[in-house]
């Protein structure tokens, strides 16, 4: 594939990510909980919280889309595009559960997806070890972050508890399969830096 015809590719897939409904290979695992009484309150900051998680599923597009493409091993770039498939699957729940709530997805996703490509083709720049080792911390942040909304997730609400806790197991296996593959252990001064950049997106996507 020449270079043009990769870029008319990559290209295509950041709109579909940001234009087009998302479509997921697996069913919703809230699918089969009803609907649960919550109060007006409760439904807007249950969809705030879905609409966090969507525009980090938007991200990780972006961020293995990013990784892919500079990935130097063949295995890699592999298990990069199956997580990333995975991912589209959470992209899709969270779109509509967030759309059964009366909620919106962010504003502001485009400039989110910018960034994350970016950071997704530094990381793969930097080497194998180093790309995979951003994948790994990445998928760990997130899986803190989707603990926290379950424990903010009423009870009743098995139809989203049930999404976000599927996500959080993917999560989780996406960062053991970095690990597997060889992920260097960043220093604490970047996980740091990460976990601040990751607070101040979660926080203005709350709102925005």
């Amino acid at each position: 594939m020449s270079i043009l015809d990769q870029a008319i590719v990559e290209f295509d897939r950041a709109l579909r990510t940001l234009a087009a409904p998302a479509r997921a290979h697996r069913p919703s695992p809230g699918r089969d909980h009803p609907e649960a009484p919550l109060s007006p309150t409760q439904r807007q900051h249950i969809a705030r919280l879905m609409r966090i998680n969507h525009t980090g599923e938007i991200c990780a597009q972006a961020l293995y889309q990013g990784q892919s493409l500079t990935a130097r091993l063949a295995a890699n770039r592999e298990a990069l595009r199956a997580a990333a498939q995975e991912e589209e699957d959470h992209l899709a729940w969270c779109q509509n559960r967030i759309q059964e709530l009366g909620g919106r997805t962010s504003l502001l996703n485009p400039l989110w997806y910018a960034a994350s490509l970016a950071l997704g083709v530094l990381a793969g720049v930097a080497g194998e070890r180093w790309n995979l080792a951003f994948l790994e911390e990445t998928e760990r942040q997130v899986e803190g972050h989707l603990a926290s909304h379950l424990a903010q997730i009423p009870e009743a609400d098995q139809r989203t508890r049930a999404i976000v806790a599927q996500m959080k197991v993917d999560e989780a296996g996406h960062a053991e399969l970095a690990q597997q593959l060889g992920a260097a252990e960043f220093p604490g001064v970047v996980k740091q830096a990460m976990k601040g950049a990751s607070r101040v997106m979660t926080r203005t996507v709350y709102w925005l």
